[in-house]
């Protein structure tokens, strides 16, 4: 029975030393594979066809919703009024993103253009696109500011020929129209007289040239030299700085096209990115974890001095001329166009802003734009990406349409780009990135104990047996030795006899 117990001990011993030393392996080697097996997944490699193809062609649906800005009170504006605003929308599109004109190259980048379509959702929307609107016209009160240096006989002239082609100071169009395009007999007659003065060709619409267009030619490292550079910018259109900003600073192409970042992203991390329709570069800053769909994210945000003018932001200088903190001035990108760009409701803005237009009222939870995403992968769950597009208009000498117009920013529209993923891509993403290293992690801690369990358990069978063992060979009775039996004999003789 001994040997049994022995062997059944010694079992158990090499058992559980076996399944610790497997189990404290798993501890260290575990994470490791973990963490190359993400670096293979967020290569940009076409032999990886999971996470190539989830990089070519975005599986994740974009929507794209607009709120018009409608003027309730253009007339009084004219006379030198505050404007008054009224918000519209959302008008919903859904977004088709897909990249084309892929191209690897030696150095391990990889060109392409990516093409955006929209379409109108109007289960979605807050209206249709029949939908009648009026905002500031842009081809008055724009070019008004535009060309307010002029001498005074060539402003008459420019009046004169607002006025002969039926172009007011405000424009009434359906949203259809302000989105994608109306004509313009004045900029037909521009177009076939002047094609170097109107860089518009064709219709004039707020978003006509961002429909079946593409962002550029991008640049980007695929990560498979060096993970850390995974997405992030090469170049842009061939460029690796644009020339629109006044500082080098201003006019780097910096981080990655937006789109997702390199992976194992940190609390100190932030999100740099290339943004071709704010003609520059711009950075996210961390905010708080949290979790999207089960999933762990870190939650990105803008900072405050992202729209800051240079007084109050140095490094800012250099995309001014500036005007107050939370409008970035695009003019410079935009064909000389009084066009600014900033939060939704001037969210985060001089209050100075909020004071010359009636009818805004910003909050964080509506207005901010912020990015959840895997800090692991890099890969973002949840989107919300929000701008506002704003005229400069005031009154200019010589040119009536624009009146006694006090001089003001004012808001036309603002969008947001928004996405999560969800569906399949959810599920897979969770299972590849969540449940099986979790499990992996489970497995690994329950190998460990269950390793020492059985140590523990040899070790306790062997001190039961040695007990038992020695109880065998030092018997006892009431705490009193026994008498043997051959010294017991010779006594029961004597008494006998």
């Amino acid at each position: 029975m001994a040997i049994v117990y022995s062997k059944i001990a010694i079992g158990l011993l090499i058992a559980g030393i076996s399944t610790l030393v497997f189990g404290t392996v798993l501890v260290f080697v575990g994470p490791i594979i973990i963490d190359e097996q993400i670096v293979k997944n967020t290569q940009i490699n076409p032999q990886n066809e999971l996470s190539y193809n989830m990089w070519k062609d975005i599986p994740v649906p974009f929507f794209m919703s607009v709120y018009f800005f409608n003027v309730v009170n253009p007339k009084e504006i004219l006379l030198g009024e505050k404007p008054l605003v009224e918000q519209r929308g959302p008008y919903v599109y859904s977004e088709k993103r897909s990249k084309d004109n892929i191209t690897f190259h030696t150095n391990k980048t990889v060109s392409f253009c990516e093409y955006r379509q929209y379409f109108f959702e109007e289960s979605m929307s807050a209206g249709n696109e029949s939908d009648v609107v009026t905002i500031p016209n842009m081809l008055v009160l724009g070019a008004s500011v535009m060309l307010e240096k002029l001498p005074l006989p060539a402003r008459l002239l420019i009046s004169s020929t607002f006025t002969m082609f039926k172009e007011g100071p405000f424009v009434t169009k359906s949203v259809g129209e302000l989105m994608w395009g109306y004509d313009s007999k004045l900029v037909d007659f521009l177009t076939a007289f002047f094609p170097d003065m109107v860089p518009i060709k064709g219709k004039f619409g707020l978003f006509a040239e961002f429909n079946n267009s593409n962002t550029g030619l991008f640049t980007v490292f695929t990560g498979q030299d060096d993970i850390r550079k995974v997405h992030k910018i090469d170049s842009w259109n061939g460029l690796k700085n644009v020339n629109y900003w006044n500082s080098d600073q201003c006019n780097m192409i910096n981080g990655t096209a937006g789109q997702m970042w390199p992976p194992f992203l940190t609390t100190e991390s932030t999100l740099p990115f290339y943004s071709p329709d704010a003609c520059r570069s711009m950075e996210l800053v961390y905010e708080n974890p949290g979790m999207v769909k089960g999933i762990p994210v870190f939650r990105f945000v803008a900072p405050k001095t992202l729209f800051a003018n240079g007084s109050d932001y140095h490094p800012n200088e250099g995309f001014c001329p500036c005007r107050q903190s939370g409008l970035l001035n695009v003019s410079s990108c935009r064909h000389k166009s009084p066009v600014f760009i900033s939060h939704p409701h001037f969210y985060n803005a001089d209050p100075a802003l909020l004071a010359t237009v009636n009818g805004l009222s910003p909050n964080k939870e509506d207005h901010s734009l912020f990015i959840d995403i895997h800090p692991e992968t890099g890969i973002p769950m949840n989107v919300s990406v929000k701008l506002q597009l704003n005229l400069l208009i005031k009154e200019v000498e010589g040119i009536m349409q624009t009146g006694r117009i006090a001089e003001v920013v004012m808001p036309m529209i603002w969008f947001e780009e928004s996405g999560h993923i969800d569906g399949p891509v959810l599920s897979v993403f969770r299972m590849n990135l969540v449940t099986l290293p979790m499990v992996l992690e489970c497995v690994q801690y329950i190998l460990v104990g269950l390793g020492l369990v059985c140590i523990l358990g040899a070790m306790a069978l062997q001190l039961s047996e040695t007990i038992n063992s020695e109880r065998t060979h030092h018997p006892c009775t009431d705490g009193n030795p026994s008498t043997p039996d051959n010294e017991r004999a010779p006594l029961l003789q004597n008494v006998n006899s």
